[in-house]
């Protein structure tokens, strides 16, 4: 059943305010409790909203990745070749994670816990990635852009060949490297999977 306006907009002013603390304080330091004060309110009061920190750090994580799944799904669902799309969604992907890491890190601390703790909002966000590059893997074979003889296969080396860049944790290990040197790096990674894509190689 939705939620009535009145009830919406109350959770969407504690969201906003647990995502200015956990900007200043990150996400050990901010507590239901101050949280709770600053929307004027008790802490009490905020589990009627949000059954616990988790819940609340999640909804964070969550309206974060709802505009980059939007843009991943304009991707997929544009009128390009299968393989440019490949190409634009993975790109797409991981600006997006990294300007993440650069501009809101403590935000982006909360991404790599739900990712490191399998928790179901990092499990949704894959599994919507998935489901797109599987939509495009698909029209690529069916139009014979890409010689793929096993479409799991295929996946499999997408993902694992650009963990790096896709897995939260692996990119804040690399925060510390050049962003021109680390996009250069998935563009010679996915040009070299892209090309076996259209070899019969997989």
């Amino acid at each position: 059943m939705p939620l009535h306006h009145s009830t919406d907009s109350i959770a969407a002013r504690i969201l906003g305010i647990a995502q200015d603390e956990v900007r200043r304080f990150g996400a050990k330091r901010s507590t239901l409790v101050s949280i709770a004060e600053t929307a004027g309110m008790t802490h009490a009061n905020v589990y009627r909203y949000f059954p616990s920190k988790t819940a609340l750090m999640d909804a964070i994580t969550a309206a974060w990745v709802q505009p980059l799944e939007a843009l991943i799904t304009e991707v997929s669902d544009s009128p390009d070749p299968a393989i440019d799309k490949l190409e634009r969604l993975f790109i797409a992907l991981a600006r997006s994670y990294r300007d993440r890491l650069e501009t809101e890190p403590k935000l982006f601390d909360l991404f790599v816990d739900a990712f490191d703790e399998d928790r179901a909002i990092a499990r949704q966000h894959r599994s919507r990635i998935r489901t797109l590059l599987d939509r495009v893997l698909e029209e690529g074979i069916s139009s014979g852009a890409l010689q793929i003889k096993h479409r799991d296969r295929a996946m499999t080396l997408l993902l694992d060949g650009l963990f790096r860049f896709l897995q939260p944790s692996a990119i804040r290990l690399d925060a510390g490297i050049n962003r021109k040197a680390i996009e250069g790096r998935l563009a010679t990674t996915l040009t070299a999977i892209l090309s076996a894509f259209r070899s019969k190689i997989v």
